[in-house]
């Protein structure tokens, strides 16, 4: 395997494991829009060159306005953090959690950063005839039991969320039981609005929830590493307060700032391309390879690839052929023969299915 650090998207492992130029690679291991960052975007971030000889802004003004007018919050309720992963980091900071509870399989940082930050990890194990959803009541018991919840929504790296009556139910456990609530919603741009399960209209009531989102992976920034959280404006004041000055900088800030405007037409062509090739892979993948797959409402799929086949053996003669795939086999809750592919847009998953039939006949 070559996630050595965690994660998906690690090109320079790859290229000396597998002996491809990194470039060659069509990376299915990370979860990034195929369509690329929005032309303007990257015009701005081309214009702001010039002035990278100047500090960015240590309070992101002009951002945290822009966003702020788009989530119809007050700018008191955002800090903009160096992707959402700074954002996770600042919470545990701040809050100093000495128990944090989980809920596998799930993103590792959550559990990574909590043992960084001393705090010691819970975990329960979600339902595989659930789309690994746990039940609410067993949340709610681990809620009572810990300091402070991840909860990703939807899952990585399963695609799955919980209900806005689900979601509710554990917010009200959380103030009860004085542990806080992290919602991990990195991936939610990529569902359509009017099938998000979010607290961000009624965040202000919460006293217990911190929302969490990534700018890089729906904008396909990911190199420039932006996200933000959301909350009420005493919880998001405890965050800004461990932030290191200048951690964002005016590159990734300049880009925010035009995601914010002029995207309608990418963000709805995302959402429908991302219905559209999901369910086209998925189909593919269960009639014509065996597999198994869970629904998914990101742009992203779960897949259990059939016996013999283990995920580091498919890895590997994928990985030959130019194609990345993300290990699952060291998710709690999950097995070796557990993958994550990226969905991406036709004329790569195409080129995907042409290099995984070639693996396949020639066989474990």
């Amino acid at each position: 395997m070559i996630e050595r650090f965690g994660h998906g998207g690690d090109l320079e492992t790859a290229q000396a494991a597998f002996g491809v130029d990194r470039s060659a690679f069509i990376d299915y291991s990370a979860n990034i829009n195929p369509l690329g960052p929005p032309p303007h975007v990257l015009a701005r971030v081309q214009q702001e060159l010039q002035d990278v000889v100047h500090y960015p802004d240590p309070d992101h003004r002009r951002f945290r306005a822009l966003l702020a007018e788009a989530l119809r919050i007050d700018s008191s309720m955002i800090c903009i953090g160096n992707g959402a992963a700074e954002c996770m980091a600042l919470a545990l900071l701040a809050l100093a959690p000495r128990r944090v509870g989980v809920i596998y399989p799930c993103f590792s940082e959550y559990a990574e950063l909590s043992r960084k930050f001393g705090a010691e990890v819970f975990g329960i194990f979600g339902q595989e005839e659930q789309g690994f959803r746990a039940g609410i009541d067993d949340i709610a018991d681990l809620m009572r039991k810990v300091d402070l919840l991840f909860l990703g929504q939807p899952n990585n790296p399963t695609g799955v969320q919980y209900s806005i009556e689900e979601l509710e139910r554990l917010a009200g456990i959380a103030a009860e039981s004085d542990t806080m609530l992290i919602v991990d919603e990195a991936f939610m741009d990529f569902i359509a609005p009017d099938q998000q399960a979010t607290l961000l209209p009624r965040v202000k009531q919460y006293s217990h929830v911190i929302l969490i989102r990534s700018m890089t992976k729906f904008y396909a920034i990911p190199g420039l590493r932006l996200g933000y959280a959301v909350a009420r404006s005493s919880l998001i004041q405890k965050l800004r307060s461990k932030q290191v000055t200048w951690s964002v900088n005016r590159l990734a800030l300049a880009a925010g700032e035009a995601c914010m405007v002029e995207c309608e037409a990418y963000e709805a062509k995302t959402r429908e391309m991302t219905v559209i090739e999901r369910d086209y892979m998925i189909q593919r993948l269960e009639r014509e390879f065996g597999c198994k797959t869970w629904p998914s409402l990101a742009n992203f799929i779960l897949v259990r690839l059939p016996s013999p086949w283990t995920a580091e053996q498919l890895q590997a003669k994928l990985g030959r052929k130019g194609i990345l795939i993300r290990s699952c086999a060291m998710y709690e809750g999950l097995c070796e023969a557990d993958i994550r592919l990226a969905v991406k847009d036709r004329v790569r998953n195409e080129l995907l299915f042409v290099k995984l039939t070639d693996v396949w006949q020639e066989g474990v």
